[in-house]
């Protein structure tokens, strides 16, 4: 399947995205279903597909994409293959959750919520895996890695690369 290109949807993404706000026009307060469609069919809200759901909708593209950056599950950034979640709860702050972030970042040489160049991997930190009693943690994908220390995280990650 086509992928977007330098920000540009794909005839095929943009036929699909079209018949899905179609599909929802006539309903009350389409616009939370309109974007979780549209975000299981792109992986995330880039600003060409907030415009095209606005206008589709009859809306401000301010009101869709107020929607969208006010709620944490969409995103406007794409996603790596891999999604890194470090815990940044109480227990884990106190383990050293900075730390982990800082050796992911250093490795993979990105910033929090940045994805690699080569789109394998996206680091964020997240509230609570609740997994406290392994601090500091970590999940990638669904997988959950505790007691990390920056040998343990150079380790997990040549598995993934």
């Amino acid at each position: 399947m086509e992928d977007e290109v330098n920000g540009v949807l794909t005839e095929p993404k943009r036929l699909a995205l079209c018949q899905l706000i179609e599909q929802h026009r006539n309903e009350k307060g389409p616009l939370i279903q309109v974007l979780h469609g549209a975000q299981d069919l792109l992986g995330y809200l880039p600003v060409e597909v907030e415009r095209q759901i606005a206008d589709g909708l009859g809306l401000p593209l301010s009101t869709v994409h107020g929607v969208v950056t006010f709620y944490n599950f969409f995103r406007t950034q794409a996603r790596g293959e891999h999604v890194i979640s470090v815990c940044l709860g109480t227990a884990c702050h106190v383990k050293g959750a900075e730390r982990v972030i800082d050796v992911l970042c250093e490795e993979l040489g990105v910033g929090v919520d940045e994805t690699t160049e080569d789109g394998r991997f996206t680091v964020q930190g997240v509230r609570c895996i609740g997994a406290c009693g392994l601090a500091p943690v970590m999940m990638i994908d669904d997988e959950v890695y505790g007691k990390l220390d920056r040998k343990r995280i150079k380790e997990i990650l040549t598995t993934y690369r």
